[in-house]
């Protein structure tokens, strides 16, 4: 899998490995040790899956102040989307900054968002 840091600190694009043939192809979307091996060491406890009909549908925003705090891991299965990461710890040096990432089935790109 390969890694990109962002902006943001801990918010990191992960790119997993595909591995095709003339089925389609096999990804690892999550392991909890080559997470820890690249630096992401956070118990994930719920796995959500969303769907929009609509072309051009805004989802909601995601924070959950302390202690309900949680880290997200986003990815997309079908089309494509544009996620949004704005920093609004306090005391971050990115506070107030925000980066914006397209994820797509065709990419297979993951995008980690730190709690907070």
């Amino acid at each position: 899998m390969n890694l990109r840091e962002t902006a943001i600190p801990g918010a990191v694009v992960i790119e997993p490995n595909r591995f095709g043939d003339q089925r389609g192809f096999f990804s690892e979307s999550w392991s909890r040790r080559r997470y820890e091996e690249a630096g992401i060491d956070v118990g994930f406890v719920q796995d959500n899956h969303s769907f929009s009909e609509a072309v051009g549908t805004l989802r909601g925003l995601h924070y959950q102040s302390p202690p309900h705090a949680q880290a997200k891991l986003v990815r997309c299965g079908r089309g494509r989307l544009f996620d949004v990461v704005v920093d609004v710890r306090k005391g971050s040096p990115a506070f107030g900054q925000w980066i914006g990432e397209e994820l797509s089935f065709d990419n297979g790109r993951q995008l980690f968002v730190p709690a907070g």
